[in-house]
């Protein structure tokens, strides 16, 4: 845990760098949600928009009520600015594991994971939904480019994967470097052991996506305790349902401050949970084993990562 005798790391990648956390200021009752991409980030911020607020009508799109601080498509400065104007309890989004964020005591923090094969599976429709050109514009315009040699990029936001679908798969099962945003198996399990190593600290909380597609209310419900505001109602409950959040998609979508998805709709793809077998099928888990294990040998994690806390 980062604590003030332990150091923050540094995670820094084309799309986002955890040192723009520095120097922002936390409040009482702050909430930073943390999680890999593709393990419903966005899920998880539209339940506490649905949670704080308590209604399905909400005051500003939430790419605005609930930022992402430590991408590098807006200046931090005005991140900073809308963050410290803001008068409702503030619920802030981040890609960063738990030891590069700032520790405070009064934060919940919130995590979910997600079953790594379907997080592959999720990843390469995101990956196929970005206006690369777009992106690298509002990147320029936020940070610039000149710190593409440290991070041993060419100056362009395309990654060198296959055009095979299943070679993209082990692609992110088995890298172990992606300086453009560090999605891939060994960051996920990175990222998830930080929060499962800290699991016991009465202000970090850990959801998982298997949980939350099984019993949605339950889960809000447990999270309503987790934030310690009342319960769902059935209205907000429905609100925060798959294809209610798609229908929503130009509200819902992430950075529609700084847009640069093809399409606001593809970024809420299927929400689904076993379409890797379609993929690889049954028969190549050994070698996805092979490939969790140089990674983790804690079977607890594993278990978590796979099955959440229901099942």
């Amino acid at each position: 845990m980062t604590t003030a005798e332990a150091p923050r790391v540094r995670y820094r990648t084309l799309v986002w760098d955890s040192d723009r956390w520095n120097g922002f200021t936390f409040r009482d009752n702050d909430i930073v949600i943390s999680t890999p991409p593709k393990c419903g980030t966005t899920w998880m911020q539209m339940q506490c928009a649905l949670l704080l607020f308590r209604t399905p009508i909400l005051p500003q799109p939430l790419a605005q009520l609930s930022p992402w601080l430590d991408m590098n498509t807006r200046p931090i400065a005005e991140v900073f600015e809308d963050l410290t104007t803001q008068t409702h309890r503030r619920f802030i989004k981040t890609h960063t594991p738990l030891d590069g964020l700032p520790w405070d005591e009064r934060v919940t923090y919130l995590h979910v994971a997600r079953d790594p094969r379907d997080v592959a599976m999720s990843w390469q429709h995101h990956l196929s939904n970005i206006d690369n050109e777009r992106f690298i514009a509002a990147r320029i315009n936020a940070v610039g480019l000149d710190d593409l040699a440290e991070l041993g990029l060419d100056g362009t936001a395309a990654a060198a994967l296959s055009d095979d679908p299943e070679e993209q798969f082990w692609q992110w099962m088995e890298h172990r470097e992606d300086a453009v945003s560090r999605s891939g198996l060994s960051d996920l399990v990175h990222h998830s052991a930080t929060f499962w190593d800290r699991r016991d600290a009465t202000n970090i909380h850990l959801f998982h996506y298997a949980d939350q597609r099984a019993d949605l209310a339950g889960q809000m419900d447990r999270l309503a305790t987790a934030l310690t505001v009342r319960p769902p109602t059935p209205d907000l409950v429905v609100a925060a349902q798959f294809d209610a959040m798609k229908a929503r998609a130009d509200e819902l979508v992430p950075n529609s401050d700084t847009p640069f998805w093809k399409t606001s709709g593809g970024f809420f793809n299927r929400a689904g949970a076993g379409l890797w077998r379609d993929l690889i099928g049954d028969e190549a888990l050994m070698r996805y084993q092979a490939a969790l294990a140089t990674n983790t040998s804690d079977a607890e994690l594993i278990a978590w990562l796979h099955n959440g806390w229901g099942r």
